[in-house]
């Protein structure tokens, strides 16, 4: 077998993986959009590989960075089965429609056709099962425990070799979805390295800081923004928020949920988070606990959704006009575009202000400076002074940090012969590297 990237294995952002099976079949693993200093790098977002030999598009969950790129892989000429959880063909065609009017068309027709087409051509499966596919490979599904329908893919190649593609692995103790497991062997191992020199916080230690930014919020009569992913990171935040109120109520007799609003404004979050309260039977065994005794724990009192643009507006309006405490939560999660941008605009310039970060932060996005402390950062253009606290929550993340990445490794039943580190930044993949090969693996 061989392996051909194009893109997601020189930095974190674009994920796409052909894997040559013989001189003739090949697969493709996720095709998704450059985001940040990658996207300098690769401009046009067109299809420049040839489709000759390529029989299938397995994809790993439905993150921008790993499926935006499909609208281009068809209008190229793409027809064969696309492999997928339950989930992810529940989710994906809310994630094309949003995709397709930022970077194709908002004429909801076009977009119809689009999805109609994508639907054809969706073959979902289910997890834990061999699935015979095109070439003579076998296919079998994971859960990744990343975000709902991630998943890791093995391929079983006709002569018996085996490729395993992580796809993005989720951290241990997430809240609302069960735990990776690992493969029992892998010829080629193709592992992300997201956070593959870093440890995550704790649980624990996540839960008491996101506690205090609430705390805060309310002594400052403040603004905190989190600006964060529809997919994934926002459920988690509000299945941990309920969990820190009812904690708090239970402890003291009082509801900090009756004196902070919690604003989640994005649309395209709460479609999401309908489809994951709708697929409850993919959640952890901790969270389906929760649901004997909360039936809704990612709907809680004080909660709003802001529907259409005018409905943003006014909320922004009202916020700043009134000094209302609230935790607003928006997209984009790398603060590249979304209605985050509106409140970071009005409210970033304020010192009752917290920005909060969960999640990964590409090189080169305007998340990426506000995060690192930066004076002041450029938003669509215009400088903007940061006078507001700014806060990383790395429990939070969606990603395995380097713990998480070595014990999938270890779990593999044979030790995998050959390991291929992708979605990474260099020296994050480096040391990963030097960690995996103390430990006698070998890392191409």
């Amino acid at each position: 077998m061989k392996l051909i990237h194009h893109g997601g294995h020189l930095g974190v952002t674009g994920s796409c993986h052909q894997l040559w099976t013989d001189d003739e079949h090949s697969l493709l693993v996720d095709c998704g959009t450059f985001q940040g200093d990658d996207a300098r790098d690769h401009p046009n977002p067109e299809i420049k590989f040839s489709l000759r030999g390529i029989e299938s598009l397995l994809l790993t969950h439905v993150h921008i960075d790993h499926c935006g790129r499909i609208p281009h892989l068809i209008a190229a000429g793409f027809e064969q089965p696309i492999y997928c959880s339950g989930p992810t063909a529940r989710l994906l065609p809310l994630v094309m429609q949003d995709a397709l009017k930022i970077g194709f068309t908002r004429n909801q027709r076009l977009i119809d056709k689009f999805n109609d087409k994508i639907a054809k051509l969706l073959q979902p499966l289910p997890y834990h099962q061999w699935h015979p596919i095109q070439g003579g490979c076998k296919l079998r599904l994971r859960p990744a425990g990343h975000v709902l329908g991630s998943t890791i893919f093995e391929v079983e190649l006709p002569n018996g070799q085996m490729a395993v593609f992580s796809g993005d692995l989720g951290p241990r103790h997430a809240p609302l979805l069960t735990e990776f497991s690992s493969p029992e062997r892998a010829d080629l191992l193709v592992m992300e390295s997201t956070y593959g020199n870093r440890i995550h916080e704790g649980r624990a230690d996540r839960q008491s800081r996101l506690e205090a930014v609430l705390r805060k919020t309310l002594d400052d009569k403040g603004v905190t923004i989190i600006p964060a992913f529809s997919l994934g990171r926002t459920q988690d935040i509000l299945f941990e928020m309920n969990g820190i109120f009812e904690a708090i109520q239970k402890q003291q007799g009082r509801s900090l949920m009756k004196q902070v609003d919690v604003i989640v404004d994005s649309p395209l979050a709460s479609r999401f988070t309908q489809i994951y309260d709708d697929l409850q039977e993919f959640w952890s065994a901790e969270a389906q606990g929760v649901l004997k005794t909360d039936d809704q724990p990612l709907v809680f009192e004080n909660l709003t959704t802001v529907g259409d643009h005018q409905a943003h507006l006014a909320t922004l309006d009202q916020l700043v006009k009134h000094k209302l405490p609230a935790v607003v939560v928006a997209g984009s999660g790398m603060c590249t575009g979304g209605r985050v941008m509106n409140y970071l605009r009005r409210l970033i310039g304020e010192p009752t202000t917290d920005i909060v970060f969960c999640g990964y932060q590409a090189r080169g996005t305007p998340g990426s400076y506000i995060q690192r402390g930066s004076d002041w950062v450029r938003l669509d253009g215009r400088k903007y002074q940061i006078r507001a606290d700014v806060h990383q929550l790395s429990g939070y993340s969606a990603h395995a940090d380097q713990r998480d990445l070595l014990r999938f490794v270890a779990g593999f039943t044979e030790k995998p012969y050959q390991i291929r580190l992708v979605h990474g930044e260099y020296h994050v993949r480096k040391a990963l590297e030097a960690e995996l090969d103390q430990r006698g693996y070998h890392v191409d």
